[in-house]
């Protein structure tokens, strides 16, 4: 099988990572591969902000579990050393779609380079907020920037799940 396909095929979303830290060859490889995700006109109106520091991984994960109204003590990110948080230019017309193919990328990189990832959602509410706006004003991000998701990276803590069969009438030939 073409070795795209399989990536296409295993990849699996990780709920658990081991706390060893992400080598930045890796993480900037994974990024490589999400700035090259296709955007409408290739205007690429999708930023990736690189989170390691734990200060503010550590911010955005008590955010998040606020936002998915659990205990903050609750880790949306499931431990995970790396967020890659994707946010686009929301005057751009494509803007979600052009983010959701960059994380698309994101994660079949992070798979195929051997690492664990998984999509955690509610980055747009996190960018509404005061700290949200902050944090993208800190890196010199200004304009009208919705988060498009979390892109956690780490190296997975066990076997990734199987693949569960797939729904029947998926596809419909004309």
């Amino acid at each position: 099988m073409n070795e795209t396909i399989k990536t296409l095929i295993e990849r699996r979303s990780c709920k658990k990572y081991l706390s060893t830290p992400v080598k930045q060859e890796l993480i900037d490889e994974v990024i490589k591969a999400g700035m090259y995700a296709p955007t409408g006109k290739n205007r690429q109106p999708v930023k990736i902000i690189a989170i390691t520091d734990t200060h503010v991984r550590d911010e955005l994960r008590k955010m998040n579990a606020q936002i998915m109204g659990v205990n903050e003590n609750v880790d949306p990110f499931y431990g995970a050393p790396v967020v890659l948080l994707v946010v686009a230019d929301s005057t751009v017309n494509t803007y979600l779609y052009d983010g959701s193919l960059v994380m698309g990328n994101l994660m079949l990189a992070a798979h195929s380079l051997g690492l664990g990832s998984c999509w955690i959602h509610r980055a747009k509410e996190e960018m509404q907020t005061e700290y949200g706006k902050n944090l993208l004003k800190s890196l010199g991000i200004e304009g009208e920037w919705e988060g498009i998701g979390h892109c956690v990276l780490g190296y997975a803590d066990g076997e990734l799940p199987a693949a569960k069969p797939r729904k029947e009438g998926w596809v419909h030939y004309v």
